[in-house]
């Protein structure tokens, strides 16, 4: 798998591809990556393209300059709502479209995707870590949800995310509280999957990612959408789902070739056939 380059249309995100594994950097660290529009309509383009791209098998969303994503930022809030120009309705169908594409795509990504924080989330930053399906973390990054300190009740689903790793309870305290919540905290709550000492932490991500790139991406894909509904269906729905999925993975190469490794006592090799 040949390295390249990504382009984003924007200096807000960077993204390239290298061994299979597609790193998204978001890059306003003068701001901690704060979201602008550029930003986002960058990762609605970037996702949709890496989605699709047969040389991706993991996607890595992280953030320039120490930080992952501030959320929101906070100096436009602050000019109020009006200047972000047009109708309330045409305001919130423009953000419904947003969230959608960026943390409602790395949700539904049909590839394993990865948040590493090398320091600080907040806000809808956070909420856009918590879509990812892991969040790996550098042992001085923290996180907020921090919406309650500006008087916000929370987008990007963020608190769709959050019950569903830490139950409903602790959802409450955490977006109610707005507390800073550091990274052993983080672990022992279920919120990161890792947590790695910030001078080794681009080395560990990179390992992480590619154990994922070179895994069964077919099997992934369907092991995600399983999950993904598993709150959402009844058993017997998820049931028949899931046995169709398994036989289908039974039919590909992948899976075959992984059984002979098996037999043969080797590791296997996925080509994603």
């Amino acid at each position: 798998m040949s390295d390249r380059a990504i382009e984003t249309g924007t200096d807000h995100l960077l993204a390239e591809v290298r061994a299979g594994v597609a790193t998204l950097t978001m890059n306003r660290p003068e701001r901690r990556n704060a979201l602008s529009g550029e930003m986002l309509d960058a990762l609605d383009q970037t996702l949709r393209e890496v989605e699709r791209a047969e040389d991706v098998r993991c996607v890595v969303l992280t953030g320039a300059g120490g930080a992952f994503c501030a959320g929101g930022d906070v100096k436009e809030f602050a000019k109020g709502a009006a200047s972000s120009g047009g109708s309330f309705d045409q305001r919130v169908h423009k953000q419904r479209l947003s969230q959608r594409a960026t943390s409602g795509a790395l949700h539904a990504m049909p590839k394993p995707v990865i948040a590493a924080l090398p320091g600080p989330a907040a806000g809808a930053g956070l909420s856009i870590a918590l879509s990812c399906d892991f969040r790996l973390f550098a042992d001085n990054a923290v996180i907020t949800t921090a919406f309650a300190k500006v008087g916000f009740s929370g987008d990007y689903g963020g608190g769709w995310f959050l019950t569903r790793l830490v139950g409903e309870a602790r959802a409450k305290e955490l977006y109610l509280l707005s507390e800073r919540v550091d990274a052993q905290t983080a672990l022992e709550l279920g919120i990161a999957t890792r947590v790695f000492p910030a001078e080794t932490f681009e080395k560990e991500v990179e390992v992480f990612a590619q154990q994922l790139a070179s895994g069964p991406s077919i099997a992934y894909r369907y092991m995600k959408e399983n999950i993904n509904r598993a709150l959402a269906d009844d058993l017997e729905s998820y049931m028949d789902r899931e046995v169709s999925y398994h036989n289908h993975c039974g039919t590909t190469q992948d899976h075959l070739d992984a059984a002979k490794a098996f037999v043969e006592k080797r590791q296997p090799v996925f080509h994603g056939r």
